[in-house]
């Protein structure tokens, strides 16, 4: 199934031929799995109902002849908890009794009962429909309370963030960067910080971004063989014995730099292709526009910048969909100097962020404790921790292995499963907790699993995998909720 953009996403002002009654892109993305994995197949994600944040302030300035907007938005429409099984919302929604222990909660807790979380009414108004634009706004001053205080408190600000943040007033941008700890808690750091960061990620690009021939130019600068007058024309042109064997663009030694040119290029090039290949549903990242190309090009500059610092790991597909959540927040913060240095900003984010589960993108390390075949099966364990009939069916009765849905999930951080925007809010959860993303990007797994139980134990192999590949639409707070649940929780 298909699903189109939300509107606020693709803003006419991005698209080289706007239109006022044009219908949301309908075009999806197919995202390569790293190839030096077993394949996975891709479909394209699933769509929720999401409040559209203020449009991006880098285009702002194209505005100037519209009528001022407010900076509140209506009450955020989400989408509905879809189980025609029953009439209230139950986890576990087999209706036999049976051993499965999906979540096990030694306190009094009335939602859950006989192994199974019930979603009774109190809960419901926190994920449901009517959730109110009075919260939004409540939880909107609560950061903004956090963030203007001279010394911010972490654990405060990832309890609130971890419920998702509001898309307006541009706190995303400024919180993710704490989150990451790209800024520092102490507000009288951020200015000179930034300001060295932006300044190595210059010098990043004018050293690593080179090619051979203005290399060979700068060595000519230095090399003296202007300084003597009366040679002038030898002053631009290298005599044959001045080229060095490094310097020779036929030369296959390791320090040649022609040699390491040659090697980057494909790196280069396969960035470039999935580059131009993200989501091409968005006018942010895609067409004509200059906008759109100037997106790209710091998305290349990024990822080029990140392989050639990193000659263990260089540069795996999928990487650009980690990267492109991160730019357009920071590309589309209202603040014009923070919108100015999105692509520095990016860049170190970016690292932080991989630093967490770079493992995963290396090949040698597939079959380690920390390659992503054993993160895989710790998601494994922990269904079978909670929901052992479940477990059972899929891999023992179906034999469907989790590295045949759970391998992309995992690597790309759910941006292939969800919509873009719902992915946004996944992301403030997942960057919110202070051990790093995995943990909590786990229990969203299983999550994920354990809300369809009724329909994968009904399934057999292939309808399944189709299901799991092209995960139905769902609640995402009502997920994230779930997941927030099988934190701690003891099990059977």
């Amino acid at each position: 199934m298909k699903k189109k953009v939300p509107d606020w996403l693709n803003s006419s002002l991005w698209s080289t031929t706007p239109s006022a009654s044009s219908s949301p892109s309908t075009s999806t993305t197919t995202t390569d799995i790293f190839d030096h994995h077993s394949p996975t197949t891709a479909f394209p994600p699933t769509e929720s109902s999401i409040d559209p944040p203020l449009p991006p302030a880098a285009i702002r300035d194209e505005q100037q002849k519209q009528p001022p907007r407010h900076h509140h938005s209506p009450p955020p429409q989400k989408p509905e908890i879809k189980d025609k099984h029953s009439k209230s919302s139950i986890v576990n929604d087999d209706d036999d009794n049976n051993n499965n222990n999906i979540i096990n909660n030694n306190c009094s807790d009335n939602n859950i009962f006989n192994n199974k979380i019930i979603i009774t009414s109190n809960d419901i108004r926190d994920v449901d429909d009517n959730e109110s634009f009075a919260e939004d706004i409540s939880k909107q001053a609560l950061l903004l309370t956090e963030l203007s205080k001279k010394v911010i408190n972490m654990g405060e600000l990832r309890r609130i963030a971890s419920q998702g943040i509001p898309d307006g007033a541009g706190i995303r941008s400024t919180v993710w960067k704490l989150l990451l700890g790209y800024l520092a808690p102490d507000r009288s750091l951020w200015s000179s910080e930034l300001a060295k960061k932006r300044s190595q990620y210059k010098q990043f690009k004018e050293e690593l971004l080179m090619n051979p021939s203005e290399i060979a130019r700068r060595l000519e600068k230095t090399t003296g063989l202007n300084n003597d007058d009366g040679k002038s024309e030898s002053r631009c042109v290298l005599s044959r014995s001045d080229i060095t064997h490094g310097e020779h663009p036929l030369s296959l030694g390791k320090s040649s730099v022609w040699n390491q040119f040659f090697q980057d290029s494909e790196i280069i090039e396969q960035i470039d292709r999935d580059v131009k290949r993200t989501h091409p549903d968005l006018h942010f990242f895609s067409g004509d526009s200059s906008y759109a190309k100037s997106n790209q090009e710091a998305l290349r500059n990024i990822l080029t910048i990140f392989a050639k610092l990193n000659p263990g790991i260089r540069y795996v597909q999928g990487m650009n969909e980690i990267l492109a959540p991160l730019f357009y927040i920071f590309k589309n913060d209202p603040d014009e100097e923070m919108a100015a240095c999105a692509e520095a900003d990016t860049f170190f984010c970016f690292v932080e962020l991989l630093s967490g589960f770079r493992d995963h993108f290396c090949q040698q390390l597939d079959n380690s404790v920390v390659g992503i075949r054993s993160t895989i099966t710790r998601l494994s364990q922990l269904l079978k921790e909670h929901d052992e009939e479940l477990w059972r069916h899929l891999e023992i009765t179906t034999k469907v292995n989790p590295q045949f849905y759970a391998f992309r999930w995992i690597t790309l951080l759910l941006t292939q499963e969800f919509n873009f925007a719902d992915s946004l809010h996944i992301w403030d959860t997942l960057l919110s907790d202070p051990e790093g993303p995995q943990e909590t990007l786990l229990r969203v797994c299983c999550a994920m699993l354990i809300l369809i139980r009724r329909r994968l134990l009904a399934g057999d192999f292939t309808s399944i995998l189709k299901l799991l590949q092209n995960y139905p639409p769902t609640n995402i707070s009502h997920m994230l909720y779930v997941a927030n649940k099988l934190h701690g929780q003891p099990s059977h």
